[in-house]
């Protein structure tokens, strides 16, 4: 089979293109034949060594698939027939080969059904942003309806999906954005939009939510702490999943005597169960129609390297996604 792999840790020009002998599925495994996969940060940060995690050499790099199974371990055969449309959102990571390649084997609890209908293609390019959204709210912010939620960031690839999933849960949004982008947002359910521009963003928000927020997420990696303590009603939680070099200050005062929180997560340390959960609430808003991306290209599987050097170079505005086959 042919795969985008790497031999060794560094830039976006150690990714070959080439052939891999075919992987064999064991007893608990499904074989599936890759159709697109998509191009996500994370997946920069393990191939340049930022982020270390166990692999074996040669190593096919990539996180997220849709695709068709092959055929399935004697363990799970009941469960995945041939022929069946399914994706994941966990290679690549903790001694798990990735799913930038023809043909994949991945583990039958990380492997979720293809909604009836629904793009394959929009599938891989929302399986990262979405699945990271859902674990922020509903795993490390405990949203409930009634919440006040404010999303910075929000018209980015994880950002719409954050407004969407919170609006949908009967949070009350606001979101920063350029003011191109109000428009989007709002149409993803936010109640309110602040231009980041603004030099009072604040202060604005502050007017907007005068008994604060319930559960602040950043996706623009910038983490200012200080900027955001003082925001948070009584018990409010802040959910950090970016920013790997930031050093942001916190003020601690304020923090604790509101009973606060500040939660740090990464989607790659979430159990194999936490993920299905994420994948069946993904797959019930995908297939009616509430998330979707806002913008993909997609590259043959062979331009993985190139796709690796745009995403590094802050060259990539929507979702990046490689297709293996069709």
């Amino acid at each position: 089979m042919y795969a985008a792999y790497i031999e060794e840790l560094g830039p976006a020009d150690v990714i070959r293109f080439g052939e891999l002998p075919a992987p064999v599925p064991g007893p608990s495994d499904v074989l599936v034949e890759v159709e697109v996969v998509s191009v996500n940060h994370v997946d920069t940060f393990v191939r340049s060594g930022a982020w270390r995690t166990p692999l074996d050499f040669p190593f096919v790099i990539g996180r997220d698939l849709v695709g068709t199974v092959l055929a399935a371990g004697p363990a799970v055969a009941h469960r995945f027939a041939p022929g069946a449309r399914v994706w994941c959102n966990s290679l690549g990571h903790d001694g798990r080969q990735g799913a930038a390649a023809e043909q994949v084997v991945v583990p039958a609890d990380r492997l979720y059904p293809l909604p009836e209908g629904v793009d394959p293609v929009d599938l891989v390019a929302l399986a990262h942003p979405a699945v990271t959204a859902y674990l922020a709210l509903f795993d490390q912010g405990g949203i409930t309806a009634g919440d006040t939620v404010l999303v910075a960031g929000a018209a980015g690839n994880v950002g719409s999906a954050l407004v969407t999933l919170a609006a949908h849960a009967g949070a009350r949004v606001i979101a920063t954005a350029s003011p191109r982008d109000f428009g989007y947002v709002r149409e993803r359910g936010a109640a309110e939009v602040v231009d980041y521009h603004d030099p009072d963003v604040p202060g604005r928000v502050r007017a907007l939510a005068p008994d604060g927020i319930d559960i602040h997420v950043d996706t623009s990696a910038r983490n200012d702490l200080e900027a955001a303590v003082p925001l948070l009603a009584s018990r409010g939680r802040i959910v950090v999943l970016s920013g790997l070099g930031t050093r942001p200050v916190l003020p601690v005062g304020p923090l604790y005597l509101k009973d606060c929180s500040v939660r740090g997560f990464a989607i790659s340390h979430a159990t194999a169960g936490r993920l299905a959960d994420a994948a069946a609430h993904v797959n019930k808003l995908t297939a009616a129609g509430l998330l979707r991306p806002r913008a993909t290209e997609v590259l043959p599987l062979a331009e993985a390297a190139r796709a690796h050097q745009l995403l590094d170079e802050g060259k990539v505005t929507g979702k990046l996604v490689l297709r293996a086959r069709g």
